[in-house]
């Protein structure tokens, strides 16, 4: 049988081998071609909708408070004053500004692997373990969830003023330790992520719960913990209601109660103190240790997703 003049140096083998290929080549390409119109829009639609304001907070920071007021606010403007409502927002009142940072670095740090503890620990138990009872911790977990925050506010601050926890740091980490969104999460992600047989052979082998439970079972639903680690350390990065409610002392103000102190000074008769661009840059400065602490963090998140969609 002659060869194809088109392969002078090719094998039939060759030949026969390289026409599949290049046909299976050709159906992949295509597919990559393949877009959904509807799905683009959307996506582009919402990438706009989330990064629009952000670019237009980092626009505002550069601008003094005339310019906020008589630019395109999606453009820059007539001065670059970026430096300058930094230094404003770093000595405006004693550079009460930084203690209000560290305020909510405490509070949402210590809330968020505070109650990433209790919801992996809580979850891992509910799912890897039979007692009386669990069904109706299920339930109220559940039930829990459809519970509005802040119709728990007002219940929450006359406990809190009964133990004489209020204006404490303690009124603000306390209730942010609890999150029933989170151990439903863990619950189901320990109930696929977590082998039994991994735990009979860890008691085979003499291993305690806890021991265990610290040793393999940590490990293996990390990227669960570190997602719940993530909401919970936004939600009380960003949480307002429940400090405004329980914290009457400044000094004790995370950065989203002082930020809107400022905003009602600078609004209140007929805006005595300008402050706006020193409140939009405070905002700026706010969320970049959220934009850090997700890019630190989401590596362990990915990871360990993929390593979980992979296990056979």
């Amino acid at each position: 049988m002659a060869l194809d003049t088109r392969f002078p140096d090719a094998t039939l083998d060759t030949v026969t081998a390289t026409v599949p290929e290049r046909a299976r080549r050709r159906r992949r390409s295509g597919a990559g071609r393949r877009r959904s119109t509807v799905l683009t829009v959307l996506m582009w639609t919402s990438v706009f909708y989330f990064v629009v304001p952000l670019v237009w907070l980092a626009l505002s920071t550069t601008k003094n408070n005339s310019d906020l007021f008589a630019t395109f606010g999606l453009w820059i403007g007539t001065s670059f004053e970026f430096f300058t409502n930094l230094e404003n927002l770093a000595t405006f009142q004693d550079g009460v500004f930084w203690r209000w940072m560290v305020n909510t670095v405490l509070y949402a740090g210590v809330s968020a692997v505070g109650s990433a503890l209790l919801a992996t620990a809580c979850g891992y138990a509910l799912a890897k373990y039979r007692f009386a009872g669990r069904r109706a911790v299920v339930a109220v977990i559940m039930g829990s969830i459809m519970v509005p925050v802040t119709a728990l506010a007002l219940p929450t601050y006359l406990v809190f003023a009964a133990a004489n926890l209020t204006d404490t740091p303690w009124a603000i980490i306390l209730p942010s330790l609890i999150s029933p969104f989170g151990v439903f999460l863990m619950m189901v992600y320990a109930a696929d992520s977590v082998d039994d047989s991994l735990l009979e052979a860890a008691r085979i082998d003499g291993s305690g719960e806890l021991r265990t439970f610290a040793t393999i079972s940590l490990k293996l639903m990390a990227p669960g913990f570190v997602t719940v680690l993530l909401f919970q350390l936004v939600a009380t990065w960003n949480n307002y209601f429940l400090p405004l409610i329980m914290l009457n002392t400044p000094a004790l103000y995370p950065v989203t109660v002082g930020l809107a102190q400022w905003q009602a000074n600078a609004s209140a008769g007929g805006g005595a103190q300008v402050l706006f661009s020193t409140v939009l840059t405070g905002a700026f400065v706010s969320i970049i240790p959220l934009v850090v602490a997700f890019l630190f963090l989401q590596r362990y998140w990915v990871s360990g997703l993929a390593t979980g969609g992979v296990k056979g």
